[in-house]
């Protein structure tokens, strides 16, 4: 069996899978959690790229990957959402979580950031307690991908009709084959509340997490790890770096 590069999706209690191997797109899966896409591809992937925090800071915030994309995506760096410290990504009250945020960082725990701090933490306890998973985990945000395959942001946001065409576009440009894609991946979630532009996001991880065009990179290019080893970065695959003045 071939290996299998999957991207994957965190959605309202769900995790949409997309799996390609080096020849192209392969299956989807959707799963209920990070352990069931650890227990769905262990044997099988070669990288597994996910839109959740992999790394977390202990006593700074934002983390240097999260900076890192802000700078590069201008006007929508407000689809970079920085993870809370770890401590604070534990907390099940906002208010808890918000009250440990700032007094490790000095810094203010924004809503956005605490409503996705379930799921962060879910992932940061699977890879404490599965060391096998740790090196075939990487993490991917969604518009440093667009960002890297076109050369440049996206101009609208991923939830109107001209963002998604613009993505459409930009993963066309890239492969050929990710219109069809697509289309297969929206078929296969018939029945599950996903909406398209994460069937869209899915479906652009993958297509960096496997071999292809250009090189699988780092932002930023040296990543520093956080306390338990785990390096605080996004892959992006280009065939140049992404430079941050």
């Amino acid at each position: 069996m071939s290996d299998y590069y999957v991207g994957a999706v965190a959605r309202d209690g769900v995790w949409l899978a997309v799996a390609y191997t080096a020849e192209g797109y392969e299956h989807t899966a959707v799963l209920d959690g990070v352990g069931e896409l650890w227990t769905r591809y262990e044997e099988t992937a070669a990288r597994i790229a996910v839109d959740v925090p992999v790394g977390l800071g202990s006593t700074t915030a934002p983390r240097p990957n999260e900076r890192a994309a802000r700078k590069l995506l201008g006007e929508r760096s407000d689809a970079i959402v920085p993870a809370p410290v770890r401590e604070a990504a534990r907390k099940q009250r906002y208010r808890t979580a918000a009250r440990v945020h700032e007094r490790k960082t000095g810094r203010e725990l924004s809503r956005r950031s605490f409503e996705s701090a379930t799921r962060t933490a879910a992932v940061d306890e699977f890879l404490d307690a599965i060391d096998e998973a740790r090196p075939v985990f990487v993490e991917a945000h969604p518009e440093v991908c667009y960002l890297a395959f076109a050369g440049e942001p996206m101009g609208d946001p991923p939830d109107v009709a001209g963002g998604y065409a613009e993505r459409m576009r930009t993963l066309a440009e890239f492969d050929r084959d990710a219109p069809p894609t697509v289309q297969s991946v929206a078929e296969a979630t018939a029945g599950h509340p996903i909406p398209i532009e994460a069937v869209v996001d899915a479906a652009a991880i993958g297509l960096t997490a496997r071999p292809g065009p250009g090189e699988l990179r780092s932002l930023p290019a040296d990543p520093p790890e956080d306390d338990r080893g785990l390096e605080m970065r996004y892959v992006y695959r280009g065939e140049t770096s992404l430079s941050v003045e």
